[in-house]
């Protein structure tokens, strides 16, 4: 027999990581065998014991947290797992390091010779009504700065580890070598309050004597245009960096060398680079030689010392941006207008061109966009300002060059270049960008429509998980907090998404107001607190419901799926202030019908429980509120005026629900009880004031009920009526979705749970828009922010074509079509139920759970229903068919149905 082993060790989530946190970290591996017992060593650099946890009688696997010595800060560490099985033992072993002490940090800030960035400042209004005047980029954008410092290492050398951050985003190189393959470092944070610093080891790179490291460093987030409105400078509009080379050396010294005056800085061959507008790249100037030693040139200036300041660095957390794809050309058209490249796919990322036989000077212009008009031109679908998505190659005049951008990205399909005359589809790559999670499911089915949605689904969170979960890679790129609170589900499925997620909620933390108000988005620069103060309806919102609840709704999602508690310990606090902030707006505030009327004290009572005035979103996007012939900002807020009073305290039952679970979990019964009776309170003044004895409600729109239903807002006896209701209104729509931003995710769910299974998939298989097969019919390669951005004639909108959120649909078809569903926090326990009815002969996904893989296949053929589960160990499921239940064993097994003789 062969040896079972355990595998896919993990300290917090991650292999191998180099950035740890060295108070109590959590250790995690998977087993292909019954575990009975297990033991745990750690052992620092020297190869001393730290930790022995001894033999411990448990199958747990998961999340033991360190109980050793202290940890020390930039230290390495060996950790082994022995898992035992009967009288077999089975052991592997991995490696972590910790971060510095960042409090104790020493280096300067430098900041290389340049002109402050150009500022931009647009508003609200301004996108709204159609963008403002911008002049030519190569006006109002600065050049990418180089900076280098000359290294003198001494023999010996045993250990090195490079930390180093910027404002603005950075490449670093040892003697012209990358010390990582990651991109657009340090990424996106609240840069006011926390910002990340990057460990990388350079041990190979270094040798004795002397050495250069050198940088580049561009506007990025930090300095360049980003958001809705574009506007520049929105954290600050001066370029600086701050690194430490932490050395060790054979006989046990060690040596910290910081960035100072000894670093010079310089232009390179970077006309400008912005994250929008694109780069501007001169091959002429290039010249590889700054990168190492010896390097002297008079142009290069001694850099700007700033002090050390530590107060807003933390350690990166989870997995950096990276290439993680290229795709070839699909289809290349040599046109009048340029050479029109199509990708077939639409993705965030840059364009990689091989050039041959250019001329030096030659300029080459490559513009980007998602779609093509109804008779294939070029159509730009983005809309607002700062936003070109345009890059310039001047060309060297080498017999062969290659060029990829450096501090910029794109969402696109095609691509235009201009400035050559023919080029090889060889020659032309478009590389992926996202940041590098690890694929944790997925889903194929015997009809390629209901493929392509599951792909279109897995590509936009591709382009939209970049450094923060954004809405749409190409014209905001913001960290909107509806966006991903509705979504989460099907984020979890597709990739490993906790410490991506847990990293992004602690800049939401970071931005939470004084008052305990949530922001709409994360993270938030003083502009947009600004903008919000200036900025009339909508563009006024900083808090809204729905939005703002993704503050407890993400923390209670990834628990769910991945069983670990801390992640609701460190929101814990944030959703606390947020309940007590919608309690204050509810004593002192009225919807607006209601603010000139005079209530009986019963009613006032239960109005000062309720959240639920103020503006917010509501269920922002409703298909059929946008169906007029009003302008666009006019239509916009149709949807938040008829749906907010009631979206908004649905919201706030469902936050204190949460919260009341979530201080279950951690602990806190008093709390518990005191939010499971305040949602109870607020719950029955809720239903006192808006729903009908006939279960109806004061807004006869789809997403009211799908929300009541799905946020377990009605009473039981209520709840069957209320379906019918929903059930009444979808097919109205003939058969169609009316559902926005909001209640999407819960309709299926909602049809499904009170009778109307039927016309649940019905809705799912719907071809008209607005539906999700609309979309995968015309075309889509990625999930559309408007359900119609294409019309059928095949001429696209103004809108977006990659927004993931109303890919929540996607949970729906791995839960009930596939049929898995977790049953307890961490997949411990899971039903695999598949609807045998929904018009499939075939379907199988799988789900890396913290156990391993769990997976199923089903076929149905000619009334024989075969089903193939995989369970890993740790993992308890049943499998639920027909009249039939069973208990699944690890491992592998097959199961066997006749479904006529089950009907009979």
């Amino acid at each position: 027999m062969a040896k079972r082993s355990c595998h896919t060790l993990r300290v917090e989530h991650l292999e191998r990581p180099l950035m740890l946190d060295p108070i109590s970290p959590r250790f995690s591996w998977m087993v292909e065998h019954p575990q009975d017992s297990y033991r745990l060593t750690v052992r620092d650099g020297n190869g001393t014991l730290a930790w022995d946890s001894g033999i411990v009688d448990s199958g747990q696997t998961t999340l033991i947290e360190y109980r050793g010595v202290p940890l020390e800060h930039d230290a390495d560490y060996l950790w082994t797992v022995h898992s035992f099985s009967g009288t077999a033992e089975h052991t592997a072993e991995s490696h972590f390091a910790t971060a510095p002490d960042l409090s104790a940090w020493e280096a300067e800030w430098i900041e290389p010779a340049q002109e402050p960035t150009h500022r931009e400042q647009h508003s609200f209004m301004d996108w709204i009504m159609g963008g403002a005047e911008t002049s030519p980029a190569d006006q109002r954008l600065r050049p990418a700065q180089l900076v280098r410092q000359e290294l003198h290492i001494r023999p010996s050398l045993a250990r090195a580890r490079l930390f180093a951050t910027a404002h603005g985003v950075y490449t670093a190189w040892i003697n012209g070598q990358p010390v990582s393959d990651e991109v657009l470092a340090p990424g996106f944070d609240s840069y006011r309050h926390r910002l990340s610093v990057q460990g990388y080891d350079v041990l190979g790179m270094l040798r004795s004597g002397t050495n250069t490291l050198g940088f580049a460093v561009a506007d990025g987030w930090w300095a360049g245009r980003i958001g809705l409105t574009g506007t520049s400078a929105q954290f600050g509009d001066r370029l600086a960096l701050t690194w430490q080379l932490h050395l060790g050396f054979a006989d046990g010294s060690t040596q910290v060398i910081t960035s100072d005056s000894s670093a010079f800085s310089s232009t390179g061959p970077w006309n400008y680079s912005d994250l929008f507008i694109g780069e501007s790249y001169d091959a002429r100037r290039a010249d590889e030689s700054w990168m190492l030693p010896g390097f002297e040139r008079p142009e290069w200036t001694p850099v700007r010392l700033l002090g050390v300041d530590a107060s807003a660095l933390v350690p990166f957390r989870g997995e950096p941006v990276r290439r993680v794809a290229q795709l070839p050309v699909a289809s290349i058209d040599h046109r009048a207008d340029g050479v029109l490249l199509d990708f077939g796919q639409v993705i965030a990322g840059r364009l990689r061109l091989k050039l041959r036989g250019q001329q030096r000077g030659q300029r080459i212009t490559i513009e980007h966009t998602e779609t093509l008009d109804a008779q294939g031109e070029w159509f730009q679908n983005i809309a607002g300002m700062n936003k070109e998505q345009t890059d310039h190659y001047i060309c060297a005049g080498e017999a062969e060059e290659e060029w990829e951008p450096e501090f910029t990205f794109h969402g696109f399909r095609y691509v235009r270049v201009n400035g050559i005359g023919q080029l090889d589809p060889q020659d032309a790559t478009a590389v992926v960008l996202s940041s590098d999670l690890e694929q944790a499911g997925g889903f194929r089915t015997s009809d390629e429509r209901l493929n392509r949605l599951h792909q279109n689904v897995v590509w936009s969170q591709r382009a939209n998980f970049l450094s923060i979960p954004t809405d749409c890679p190409q014209r905001e790129r913001a960290g909107w907090s509806g966006d991903i609170q509705v979504f989460a589900g099907a984020a979890a499925n597709n990739a490993g998404v906790y410490t991506f997620l847990s990293r992004w909620l602690e800049n939401l933390r970071a931005d939470q107001l004084p008052d305990g108000r949530i922001p709409i988005l994360s993270p938030r620069s003083e502009h947009d607190a600004q903008s919000a103060l200036e900025s009339p309806g909508l563009g006024a919102i900083v808090a809204a419901a729905g939005w703002s609840d993704a503050v407890a709704i993400l923390p209670w999602k990834l628990y769910e799926r991945y069983g670990d508690p801390r992640v609701l310990e460190e929101n814990y606090s944030a959703v606390r202030r947020w309940i007590e902030y919608q309690a204050a707006e509810a004593e002192r505030g009225l919807p607006r019908g209601l603010e000139d009327l005079k209530l009986g004290p019963e009613r006032l009572a239960r109005q000062r429980l309720i959240y639920n005035s103020g503006p917010h979103f509501g269920d922002w996007l409703t298909p059929s509120t946008l169906e007029g012939d009003e302008p666009l900002h006019e239509a916009m807020d149709l949807a938040p005026k008829l749906t907010s009073e009631i979206v908004a305290p649905m919201f706030q039952i469902h936050t204190l629900d949460l919260a009341a679970r979530m201080a279950e979990v951690l602990g806190h019964s008093a709390h518990a009880a005191q939010y499971s009776q305040r949602a109870g309170e607020v719950r029955s003044a809720f239903l006192a004031e808006y729903l009908g004895e006939d279960a109806t409600l004061p807004v006869a729109l789809q997403g009211m009920y799908a929300l009541a239903l799905g946020l377990d807002i009605l009473p039981e006896s209520k709840r069957l009526r209320a379906g019918e209701h929903l059930a009444a209104l979808v097919r109205a729509r003939g058969q169609r979705l009316d559902t926005g931003f909001l209640s999407t995710p819960f309709l299926l769910d909602a049809l499904w749970d009170t009778g109307h299974q039927d016309l649940a998939r019905e809705v799912l298989w719907q071809q008209q828009a607005p539906s999700w097969l609309y979309a995968v019919d015309h075309g889509a390669t990625t999930i559309w922010e408007a359900w119609d951005a294409v019309d059928p004639s095949g001429q696209p909108r103004q809108v977006s074509m990659n927004h993931y959120a109303f890919g929540c649909v996607d949970d729906w078809l791995y839960r009930k079509v596939a049929g898995l569903t977790p049953m307890a926090p961490g997949w411990r326990e899971a039903r695999i139920e598949p609807d045998l009815s929904c018009g499939l002969d075939h379907a199988e996904a799988w789900i890396q759970s913290p156990f391993g893989r769990l997976a199923v296949n089903w076929k149905l053929e000619h009334g024989h229903l075969s089903v193939t589960t995989v369970v890993p160990f740790g993992l308890n499921a049943v499998l639920k068919l027909p009249g039939q239940q069973a208990t699944l064993a690890p491992g592998t097994s097959v199961h066997h149905l006749d479904l006529f003789a089950t009907a009979q």
